[in-house]
């Protein structure tokens, strides 16, 4: 839990990400147009919100499955270290994949959860981010579909955490320290 006091600042509003999750939908509805059934991937635990309202959405047939990767723990500062805490539960090989994430910060994450799925042998894999941070970016890694670009900040809300606080947030906003300025960084 944060002992430091902050405050949370208004980012993008959840009327905004409303807007644009529908406009993501479009388009990938019409890049799996032909699918059979979708396997739509969350990665735990940030893109849970996220990944609910995409399904929503989603006008096709789709299938969630979740896999948590961490490279953060409860501390700001990535350690580039990518773990797979949860596979999933179902198989991929030759099924169309839809891989969700919350934010792409280094870019270590989702660079390394693509390759341990396109191990597996899926007819497509794509990828779509909430947020991304591409100033961070320390890997080469570019999501298929982003939902907003934004700058190197600190940020929770739409099921984002600061050691497990403000997920329930239905915004996404800036951490600002009150005691001083800190680093801002997230995977």
């Amino acid at each position: 839990m944060p002992t430091r006091p902050y405050v949370i600042d208004q980012m993008i509003t959840a009327k905004a990400i409303a807007a644009r999750i529908e406009a993501l939908c479009r388009e990938i509805e019409a890049e799996f147009s032909d699918t059979k059934k979708l396997v739509v991937v969350g990665l735990l635990r940030g893109s849970f919100v996220f990944i609910a309202d995409l399904v929503r959405e989603l006008d096709l047939p789709v299938e969630v499955d979740f896999l948590e990767a961490s490279s953060y723990g409860n501390e700001m500062k990535t350690s580039r270290e990518v773990r797979i805490l949860k596979d999933l539960r179902g198989e991929i090989a030759n099924r169309d994949v839809l891989v969700v994430e919350d934010i792409i910060d280094t870019g270590h994450t989702m660079t390394h959860v693509t390759h341990l799925l396109e191990s597996r042998h899926p007819a497509r894999l794509k990828t779509i981010a909430l947020l991304d941070k591409p100033s961070r970016r320390e890997v080469e890694f570019r999501a298929d579909w982003t939902g907003f670009e934004i700058p190197d900040e600190f940020v929770v809300g739409y099921g984002i955490d600061f050691a497990q606080r403000n997920r329930n947030l239905p915004f996404i906003g800036k951490v600002r320290f009150t005691d001083e300025d800190s680093p801002a960084t997230h995977e």
